[in-house]
């Protein structure tokens, strides 16, 4: 897994290898990432050759005029001493100046992880992942950098970070350190990143490298909805099946700052960690700072193998406790029914009826404490509302319990309302500016996690509750930026965002820790900290605010490509939708609801009765199909036709998939369509069948008017009538191949294209869907011969 010999060191994965090597100066010089090579292979081939001296180059030893370091590949660099590239780190050294020169002191291998001592990180025991930890000194100053590189074998993960100690007398000021650094030849890469904002989370964007520096970041005090920590490079050629990608990402909730700078030499340098906006950190002599952790992998089988390690990754070493490998409940949730305005009679027969359906968890969103009917008050405060739970909360939770069902409740600890006891009594907890108005986001403000009193009161109140009711679920919602970040418990403002996080991550484990058996879902108004950081403590987060399932496409597939299935909440909600006003099928709701931890969100009495005859069948599916689908291996599907999407989900043994198909947007005379299945067993025999389901026949409007004996207007009472009670069964298609014919694309029915209608047409139109269960037959024992 991790050898060293003659100062190289080789860093091996399942499928990768990472090499790199000292020079004869001591700093650490990158060889090569990428595909595993053979043991036996010498570094010296692969490494870069120069020959000449750079024009304009600056020379590190006049005794070897071709060693520069601004024309090599570094594990790591500085200020000061040649190298004019993106610095990992700008550090006030304690002689008073900026320049730093890092060099090799020693090195050891570790089996296991090293725990952090501040923050969390990802966790293995000696069986899973080995440690090399890279002491490196700027003798000068007496300061020690520490770069530890844990390999993820079997997960095809290396994780990153590093430590800084000040063995000064004077202190030294940190304005940037990163968590890792690395440079590599460019291969005409593409960076691909997340980004978006409230209800469009983690949209997938890319460019091609140009000469400069792209920058992926964020600067409102969390991971953000606006770019994810995550980011890939990928070749040219490389798509979701096929060549080489990178991925990057960070183990933590804060401003982080991601880079990739393309040289005049054309290599590429790659950057992450904490984001210098506003940092200044002061080591005293013998002070230590660690950064977040960063987590990187490589594929040469496209987007889809990367997704794949990081997946395997997350679920194995980043989730934990209880609910780590377990499957996830089946929730209704009641904030899209009622909002602020619901009774405890209300709540219950929406729980029955949940039930009834086979839900398995009924969670209580917003609006249950102190004077809370809009999002103006309370927020800071604990009492229960009793004018809306007359008999409180332990009564409540325990009635939900009775029907069967788990129970889960919303918190918002990190916020306060100005309109609140607790703002009222401690207008010090909430984060301020002196001599400025406080900015609100959401009528609220944000509470100081940088104050221990702060963090107290959170922890006692939220346990308090969590220990005197029968909760099963928490979501922990955060729902507005950081402004304002000024705390009178900080000395140094350049600390607090930094503080803040530890605050946070603090408060979670103190809380969650002991009540390991607590299902914690977090969320920021919806994406806003869809992070590695909070998954340390939450094992699954709310998605997005938008439930629209087209719009959902777009955001549970970009987080693919960083995070499981098994993190991602998504829920059906009702149509026309509340962030879209998009009116669609409610079985394409489900259908991408079910590539992940599945959620109902509406008011089920409103529904039609075909509708409620749907959802039972739809959770039963679910239920019968949750494990491949929450930790089945994902595959996106090549991107055939510009309007269609598809997902698969395998199970490991390979004897069971489950697809989905989803078209945008229908065309007029639309072409013969294909599902193409991944991950099957070449040779293995499968049956593909159409998981059922029914339109509303008031999506044909007038055209019913064709099938039926009788004029009905597309409009009027009778339309209704019949659309309640009556739906139009979709298309059901069976066949039987072997997983190699599958794989190279089974041919579908017709869609409708306005010529007629008949039960073998696929009924997909705009926003239409199907599901398909794709199953192994049984093998065939070989018979013994008669005699």
């Amino acid at each position: 897994m991790i050898a060293c010999q003659n100062g190289e060191f080789r860093l091996t994965t399942l499928t990768t290898s990472y090499w790199m090597r000292l020079t004869p100066y001591g700093h650490l010089e990158h060889v090569y990432y990428g595909a595993r090579l053979p043991d036996e292979q010498g570094m010296e081939p692969l490494a870069l050759k120069q020959t000449a001296v750079a024009g304009s180059s600056i020379t590190y030893d006049e005794a070897n005029p071709l060693y520069c370091l601004d024309t090599l590949c570094l594990e790591w660099s500085g200020i000061g001493k040649g190298d004019f590239r993106d610095t990992p780190a700008e550090i006030k050294m304690p002689d008073g100046t900026y320049t730093a020169d890092f060099r090799y002191a020693s090195h050891r291998i570790i089996d296991g992880c090293v725990p952090m001592e501040t923050l969390p990180s990802a966790y293995g025991d000696a069986g899973d992942c080995q440690t090399l930890e890279l002491t490196l000194l700027d003798e000068s100053n007496n300061v020690t950098l520490t770069l530890y590189y844990t390999v993820f074998e079997q997960a095809d993960v290396i994780a990153r970070r590093v430590a800084l100690e000040n063995g000064n007398e004077r202190p030294l000021t940190i304005r940037k350190l990163l968590s890792l650094m690395l440079d590599m030849p460019n291969d005409n890469f593409r960076m691909v990143t997340f980004d978006g904002c409230w209800i469009k989370e983690a949209h997938r964007h890319e460019r091609t490298l140009s000469y400069g520096i792209t920058v992926n970041s964020s600067v409102t005090g969390d991971s953000s909805n606006r770019h994810n920590p995550g980011f890939l490079l990928a070749a040219p050629e490389t798509s979701e099946t096929q060549g080489i990608a990178y991925g990057f990402n960070l183990v933590y909730s804060g401003n982080h700052y991601g880079v990739a700078e393309l040289t005049d030499r054309d290599l590429v340098r790659v950057g992450l960690g904490i984001n210098p906006h506003c940092f200044e950190w002061t080591l005293p002599k013998g002070g230590r700072f660690e950064t977040p952790q960063t987590v990187m992998s490589c594929s040469v089988s496209g987007f889809n193998g990367l997704s794949q390690h990081f997946h395997a990754f997350v679920n194995r070493h980043i989730v934990r406790g209880d609910w780590k490998d377990k499957e996830r409940p089946i929730l209704l949730n009641d904030w899209e029914a009622y909002f602020f305005q619901f009774t405890r009679g209300k709540l219950l027969r929406l729980a029955r009826k949940a039930k009834k359906a086979g839900v398995e968890l009924f969670v209580l969103d917003d609006g249950w404490f102190g004077k809370r009917d809009d999002d103006h008050a309370a927020l800071g405060d604990y009492t229960i509302n009793r004018r809306k739970l007359p008999r409180g909360m332990a009564e409540f939770s325990r009635s939900i319990h009775r029907l069967g069902l788990m129970f889960g409740l919303w918190f918002e600890p990190e916020m306060v309302n100005p309109d609140s006891d607790l703002y009222r009594a401690h207008p010090e907890y909430a984060l301020a500016t002196p001599g400025k108005m406080p900015a609100l986001g959401r009528n609220q403000l944000v509470l100081d996690l940088c104050n221990p009193a702060v963090r107290d009161y959170i922890v006692e109140n939220v346990s308090h509750i969590l220990d005197t009711c029968a909760i099963d679920y928490v979501k922990w919602d955060y729902n507005r930026h950081i402004t304002d970040a000024c705390s009178a418990c900080v000395a140094n403002q350049g600390e607090f965002y930094h503080r803040y996080m530890l605050g946070l991550y603090e408060v979670l484990g103190r809380i969650f820790v002991p009540r390991p058996q607590i299902l914690l879902e977090s969320c920021s108004s919806g994406g806003n900290r869809f992070d590695l950081g909070m998954l340390c403590y939450s094992p699954q987060i709310w998605a997005s605010d938008d439930t629209d399932p087209v719009e959902r496409l777009a955001i549970q597939g970009g987080l693919s490509y960083l995070y499981p299935l098994s993190t991602m909440g998504a829920h059906v909600s009702e149509a026309p939708h509340q962030q879209t006003l998009r009116d669609t099928p409610f079985a394409t709701r489900f259908n991408v609801s079910a590539f992940g931890c599945l959620g109902y969100e509406l008011d089920l009495k409103t529904l039609t009765r075909v509708q409620w005859m749907d959802m039972k069948r739809q959770i039963a599916f679910y239920k019968r199909y949750r494990r491949v689908m929450q930790y089945g291996v994902f595959w996106r599907g090549e991107t055939r036709k510009p309007n269609q999407t598809d997902w698969h989900c395998v199970a490991e043994d390979q004897a069971l998939c489950v697809s989905g198909l989803y078209q945008k947007q229908g065309n007029a005379a639309e072409s013969f369509d294909r599902l193409r299945p991944m991950g099957l067993e070449e040779k293995r025999e499968y049956r593909v069948a159409t998981r059922p389901q029914r339109l509303s026949v008031s999506r044909f409007g007038a055209l019913i008017n064709h099938v039926l004996p009788i004029h009905v207007n597309p409009n009027g009472f009778a339309m209704n009538l019949l659309n309640r009670y009556y739906g139009v069964e979709d298309c059901v298609e069976t066949y039987l191949a072997n997983g190699r014919a599958l794989m190279s694309g089974l041919p579908l029915n017709s869609q409708f294209v306005g010529t007629g209608q008949n039960p073998q047409l696929r009924l997909m139109a705009d926003y239409g869907s199907n599901l398909y269960v794709i199953e192994a037959l049984p093998k065939t024992q070989p018979t013994e011969k008669a005699g």
